[in-house]
C-alpha cells in the first residue's frame, strides 16, 4: 500500500483521470478475457503434473478459487486454498484420505511454481538482449535462478532416486519412530506427486501449455498498452509481464496492490513512458486481471459450497498433525 501511495503522490492525478477516461475499451475486453482463459490453460497443464491416468477432479475450480483468494487474502494464501479444494474433491469423489490428497496436490504445486519461476528467468534472459534491463533486476533474477536450481535439483533427486530418498529420510528420523513414520508417508505422497514430470509422455504437453500460458499473458499485457494508446512493440508486453511476475513473486498485500503498479511503472520506463501514463496503464491492467478473476472465483466458490475460512483454516483432523 505504501508503494501505491508513493506513486499517486508523484503523478498528476488530473492527467491520470483524463488518460483513464480516454481508454479504448475495445482493447480492454480481450485483455480482460485473457486472465480467466490463462487460468483454464493452467488447469490443463496442472493435470499433466499429476500421475498418469489419475484424472484429478476440480482443477479449474481450484485455480479460479485459489487465484481469487490471492486477490483478497495476503501472502499468496490462495496457493493453500488451491491445495485444499482439490484434496477435498479427491476425498469426496475418490474416497482418498485428506492428508494424502494434501501431500499429493501440494507436491504438484511445488513443481508448478518452480516451472513458472524458471520460465520467468528464461524470458528475462531473452529480454536482456533486446532491452536495457536494470542491473538490479538482473541480480534478482540470478538469485531466483539459483534458488530455482536448488529446488529443481531436489525435485530431480527425488524423482530419479526415490529409493535413496527413502533411505535418507529413514536415516535422519531413525531416533524418532513416530516422526519417521509420518515423514515416510509424506515422502511417498511427494514421490507420487512427481510421477507426472517423470512420465515422458507428459513432458511435451507441459512444455507446450507453458509456452501458451505465458504467450497469452504477454498478449493481454500488450493489448492493454494499445487500450491506453501506447504504440509499443510486442516485446513491451513481455517486459511488463516479466517485471510484474518478479514483483508479485514476493508475498505482499491482497491483490498485489502496490508491487503490481510499481513493477508496471518500472517496466514502461524502459520504453520512455512517463510515470503518470505508466501508472494509468498499471491501474487498468490490474483491474482487468483482478475483477474478472475475483468474480469468477467467487462463483466457483459458491458452486463448491465452501468458504474461504474453511479453505484457509482446515481442521487439524483433515490436514494431519
Amino acid at each position: 500500500m505504501a508503494l501505491i501511495a508513493l506513486l499517486l503522490r508523484s503523478v498528476d492525478l488530473t492527467e491520470l483521470g483524463r488518460q483513464l477516461a480516454a481508454t479504448d475499451w475495445w482493447w480492454v475486453l480481450p485483455a480482460a478475457a485473457v486472465a480467466p482463459l490463462g487460468l483454464w490453460a493452467r488447469a490443463i497443464r496442472w493435470r499433466y503434473l499429476f500421475p498418469p491416468r489419475s484424472d484429478p477432479p476440480g482443477l479449474v475450480a481450484a485455480n479460479m478459487i485459489g487465484y481469487m483468494a490471492n486477490n483478497v487474502l495476503p501472502l499468496r494464501a490462495g496457493e493453500l486454498v488451491r491445495v485444499y479444494v482439490v484434496a477435498r474433491r479427491l476425498r469426496r469423489e475418490r474416497n482418498a484420505p485428506m492428508t494424502a490428497g494434501l501431500w499429493l496436490v501440494g507436491a504438484t504445486i511445488v513443481v508448478e511454481r518452480v516451472l513458472d519461476s524458471v520460465s520467468l528467468v528464461l524470458i528475462l534472459a531473452v529480454l536482456i538482449f533486446l532491452i536495457p534491463v536494470p542491473a538490479a533486476l538482473q541480480y534478482a533474477a540470478a538469485v531466483i535462478f539459483a534458488l530455482d536450481a536448488v529446488a529443481a535439483a531436489v525435485l530431480v533427486a527425488l524423482a530419479v532416486a526415490p529409493a535413496g530418498s527413502r533411505r535418507l529420510v529413514a536415516r535422519l528420523t531413525r531416533r524418532w519412530p513416530r516422526l519417521g513414520g509420518r515423514a515416510a508417508r509424506g515422502l511417498e505422497m511427494i514421490l507420487r506427486g512427481l510421477e507426472g514430470v517423470r512420465t515422458r509422455a507428459h513432458l511435451a504437453p507441459i512444455a507446450g501449455w507453458t509456452v501458451l500460458i505465458w504467450t497469452m499473458a504477454a498478449l493481454g499485457a500488450w493489448a492493454l498498452l494499445r487500450a491506453v494508446h501506447l504504440e509499443l512493440p510486442f516485446v513491451a508486453g513481455w517486459t511488463v509481464l516479466t517485471f510484474v511476475g518478479f514483483g508479485i513473486s514476493i508475498p505482499s498485500a491482497p491483490g498485489y496492490v502496490g508491487v503490481w503498479h510499481a513493477a508496471n511503472v518500472l517496466a514502461l520506463a524502459l520504453f520512455g513512458v512517463g510515470q503518470t501514463q505508466a501508472l494509468g496503464y498499471a491501474v487498468l491492467y490490474h483491474a482487468s486481471q483482478f475483477v474478472a478473476i475475483t468474480l469468477i472465483g467467487w462463483l466457483f466458490l459458491l458452486r463448491e459450497h465452501i468458504s474461504l475460512g474453511a479453505a484457509t483454516h482446515a481442521r487439524a483432523a483433515d490436514v494431519g498433525a
